[in-house]
């Protein structure tokens, strides 16, 4: 019996160990206390978009884009799944990586816990959406502080596979705010507007915000009602922003002029290929 009031019930503890959110005696430290619960909100806004598929019929595909040690993908298979494993129900989480050595670590565990519908692929993005290895169309896209353009990579996948949900917490966006810099002086003639990233520090916050800005834009443009809000408190990390599209199929009727007038603006048309 689980005796860590943080832990879920129904969670694995040998997981946990595993994942070295435990330690080898069980006991959780400040660090992995505070990414338990950095999991543990996410799977609260996952669980139930995962049960609204399953409302609609008895399958469920779940692709983790930048897994890395898939800690989310093995969470929600333990505490989702598997519980509802006499429910036959069919479902399937797939955690795609670019390093192989996390792969092959997270096919180990799997097999060793038994989590059968688990499948772990070394894949780049383009070869990710063109892969046999994974069905034509995902139900939920998900990217758990996937680092820069990683994010706009699920994007991608995402849109090019239909998911209905794309849930994100994007991690370091350094793309825009580079090319912002890049074109600071240009910039300062064309818009009085670039005094807002006149400073680096404006930049580079400047840059983030923004970037999530256009990734909104970019998801309703293509047809998705889009919720930000905040995944945890501020006091477990400041990348903390939760991006949650939901397939309406109805582009909003100026997401696309609108993004198209900011990279216009802000002298950021060199990015429009990764945004439109």
């Amino acid at each position: 019996m689980n005796s860590i009031p943080e832990i879920k019930p129904g969670q694995s503890v040998d997981l946990l160990k595993e994942l070295h959110i435990l330690t080898r005696d069980g006991k959780l430290n400040q660090d992995s206390r505070r990414k338990l619960k950095q999991v543990y909100h996410l799977y609260h806004f996952i669980e139930p978009l995962l049960d609204e598929v399953l409302a609609a019929r008895q399958n469920l595909t779940l692709a983790d884009h930048g897994a890395g040690k898939s800690y989310l993908g093995f969470i929600l298979y333990d505490l989702f799944l598997k519980s509802r494993e006499a429910e036959n129900i069919s479902g399937h989480i797939y955690g795609i990586e670019t390093r192989e050595a996390l792969v092959d670590k997270s096919r180990e565990l799997a097999e060793s816990l038994g989590f059968t519908r688990m499948s772990f692929l070394n894949l780049s993005v383009e070869e990710s959406i063109h892969s046999p290895q994974l069905p034509e169309q995902i139900d939920v896209v998900t990217a758990l502080h996937a680092c820069n353009t990683a994010t706009d990579d699920a994007i991608k996948f995402a849109l090019h596979k239909q998911a209905k949900f794309i849930v994100l917490v994007p991690c370091c966006q350094a793309e825009v705010a580079a090319v912002l810099n890049k074109h600071k002086n240009q910039s300062f003639g064309k818009t009085p507007l670039s005094e807002i990233w006149r400073h680096p520090i404006h930049t580079r916050e400047f840059g983030s915000h923004l970037t999530n800005v256009l990734r909104c834009l970019q998801l309703e443009a293509h047809g998705y009602q889009v919720t930000v809000t905040e995944l945890v408190g501020w006091e477990h990390s400041m990348k903390n922003e939760l991006i949650i599209s939901r397939r309406s199929g109805a582009p909003r009727k100026n997401a696309q002029q609108r993004l198209e007038q900011i990279l216009c603006e802000l002298n950021l048309e060199e990015l429009r290929e990764r945004f439109i």
